[in-house]
Order: structure tokens, then sequence, then C-alpha cells
């Protein structure tokens, strides 16, 4: 059973920082494309990171190039989303996404609050 389980979530002051984490299991992690996504109501889902299966690869949207960075530990099965100098606009609840092969995974998603 694929299984994709966020955590770290929160409300954090405007210039703060949070580290999200993605727990994978049921499928082959470690050949597996992994992806962040966030979501506003009222808004269409936006990728804000990716990294590739062995890590060596990055990219991400200019809105949080330089702020935000992704991450993977393969023996962990775990992909993480560090998160500085955050904005309001970057509230949002954070959806973790393995693509694999034809198929897309997607975790129930955690919610990241930016406010002071």
């Amino acid at each position: 059973q694929v299984q994709l389980v966020e955590s770290g979530g929160g409300l954090v002051q405007p210039g703060g920082s949070l580290r999200l984490s993605c727990a994978a299991s049921g499928f082959n992690f470690r050949h597996s494309v992994m992806n962040w996504y966030r979501q506003t109501p009222g808004k269409e889902r936006e990728l804000v990171a990716t990294i590739t299966s062995l890590g060596t690869t990055t990219n991400y949207p200019d809105s949080v190039k330089g702020r935000f960075s992704i991450s993977r530990d393969n023996d962990k099965s775990t992909v993480y989303l560090q998160m500085n100098n955050l904005k309001p606009e970057d509230t949002a609840v954070y959806y973790c996404n393995a693509a694999l092969h034809e198929l897309d995974y997607w975790g129930k998603g955690t919610l990241v609050t930016v406010s002071s």
C-alpha cells in the first residue's frame, strides 16, 4: 500500500523557517522523482520543488527560489522541504508527491500558516 505522510507544518511568523518532512512507503522510493506542491483555496495547485531520484538535481519556481530547499534521504525513504524567510503568501497546504512511471502518489497535506 502506497503511503506518503507529511509533517512539520504549523504557524510561523514572517521571516521564520520550517522544515517539512514526508515519509514514504509502499513503493520504490529511491527510483522516484519527488515533489512538493502547495495549494490555497481558490488557486491552482503549485509545484514548489522537485528532486531527482539520486538527489543530484533540484528545481524551484521563481516564487521560492533562494528560500526553499528540497532534499531526500533514500535510506530513510524521506523527502524534506526546508523553508526559510517565509512570507504570508507562502501560506498554503503543502503536499508531498511521488512521480513514478505513469502514476502520481499524493499525501494528505500539512498546513503552513505564515502570520504575525
